[in-house]
């Protein structure tokens, strides 16, 4: 019969040394997993809708018009505290045939003395809807700098994809809000 070959017993160092090593390891992969995070919810996001995230699309082509169904958009605009522009639609509310490519302005006004980068994180109330509400252009895709007293009117050009009427959590939808938030940018980056 054989014996099992005999290993000595694990000393006290050695097992410290491999707990660190363990250690080590789970806090380099969760420091990995904090970074990746991050950019991994924003794409999980835009690819499903979550949270009221608006979809990307470069055209209209082959988007069916829902004729004799319509939708209310809402438009809202905000600026974070110390962000020195005026912000705001130029129509609050538009009302739109689903299916259809539609475009709303949006004014910006730098009311101080200095040119000021400003950017802007949008999203689609009620958060379901967000997986139908598409943006062809708008400047919430780049950053906006504007010079001392500067206005400008800027575009988003959007449709709402007809899929959203054979959605049951859909069913009721009657008014949809697209909400932005101007951000100050500083150095190429948003504050923290």
């Amino acid at each position: 019969m054989a014996t099992a070959p005999h290993t000595p017993p694990r000393t006290l160092a050695d097992r410290n040394r491999r707990t660190l090593m363990m250690g080590a390891v789970v806090a380099i992969v969760s420091l990995a997993m904090g970074f990746a995070s991050v950019p991994l919810y924003r794409i999980f996001c835009e690819k499903t809708g979550y949270g009221g995230t608006p979809q990307r699309a470069d055209s209209v082509a082959g988007i069916k018009i829902a004729t004799g169904h319509t939708l209310s958009i809402r438009f809202d605009s905000n600026v974070t505290p110390g962000m020195p522009w005026k912000f705001y639609p130029e129509h609050p509310t538009d009302t739109i045939t689903i299916g259809s490519r539609d475009m709303a302005i949006f004014v910006a006004k730098n009311m101080s003395d200095k040119p000021v980068t400003g950017t802007a994180a949008f999203n689609v109330s009620p958060s379901q809807a967000g997986a139908y509400f598409t943006k062809i252009q708008c400047f919430c895709f780049t950053q906006q700098t504007l010079k001392p007293g500067e206005e400008v009117r800027m575009p988003v050009i959007y449709f709402v994809d007809p899929k959203i009427l054979d959605d049951p959590d859909n069913k009721d939808t009657q008014e949809i809000t697209l909400s932005y938030t101007f951000y100050p940018v500083e150095n190429g980056k948003k504050p923290s």
